[in-house]
């Protein structure tokens, strides 16, 4: 069993369908969470399902792409429970819109979120773990930071992309301070609004297609990858660039 009992997690998006995923299996195996997200009642609702089964975890809400936001969210983790362990930056959007439908604005609110995000969240952690020397970072990527992906549109691979590679570059600078980084790739993750794109026959044939485990990746799949990264058993994983996708980038 991945250890992380009594750790306190941090997780942006979390009180969506990846994110409340990672916060249900983060704290049956024992860590505290903080749900970061705009999502009020979602996001309260949640808390009080991890609380019911024993757990402890706490809701912010927090605009991503806002300095302020992040410098409260990080005073609070740290006065309620005196320390931060694990970062996961796990939000994302998608404008699904190829490169010559979309225009400058909504290219910048795509960068804003799904790599501003995880910028300002590293730069706010970083010190809280360095004064502890110990800390990991975990940035939800995609299949689309490390391969061009035909059914997906470019600025959201561009995103993710940089993801990737901010990932590896607060990798190799703050391992030193007993830091680590590590990026999770998921290929198609099955939610709702997947399940019902499934019944468009050349969506369903296009996406499990790809896929060498003929099968879509779940929350669960999703959810294993960061306990694992979270965990004491992975600490001599730094830089990874974990693919949770059944061999679609074995091509």
């Amino acid at each position: 069993m991945s250890d992380v009992k009594g750790k306190i997690c941090l997780i942006t998006g979390g009180a969506g369908g990846l994110g409340s995923e990672m916060a249900k299996l983060l704290v049956k195996n024992g860590a505290i969470v903080f749900i970061l997200d705009m999502v009020e009642d979602k996001g309260e609702e949640l808390v009080k399902e991890l609380k019911a089964f024993g757990g402890k975890a706490y809701f912010e809400k927090i605009n991503l792409t806002s300095e302020n936001d992040w410098k409260r969210v990080i005073d609070d983790a740290l006065s309620k429970e005196d320390r931060v362990d694990v970062l996961v930056n796990n939000a994302g959007i998608n404008i699904r819109k190829p490169i010559e439908e979309m225009n400058i604005d909504e290219w910048n609110t795509m960068m804003s979120v799904n790599t501003g995000s995880v910028f300002l969240g590293c730069k706010y952690v970083i010190p809280v773990m360095r004064r502890q020397h110990d800390g990991v970072i975990i940035n939800t990527s995609s299949v689309c930071g490390l391969v061009g992906h035909k059914y997906t549109p470019e600025a959201y691979t561009a995103s993710k992309g940089a993801v990737t590679m901010l990932t590896k570059a607060v990798a190799s600078r703050y391992a030193k301070d007993g830091i680590r980084s590590n990026s999770i790739h998921p290929s198609t993750v099955k939610t709702p609004l997947v399940e019902k794109m499934l019944s468009n026959p050349q969506w369903c044939s296009e996406r499990l297609g790809e896929v060498p485990l003929g099968r879509l990746c779940t929350a669960e799949d999703v959810a294993n990858s960061v306990l694992f990264l979270a965990s004491k058993e992975a600490s001599f994983i730094n830089g990874a660039a974990l693919s949770v996708d059944g061999g679609v980038t074995c091509y």
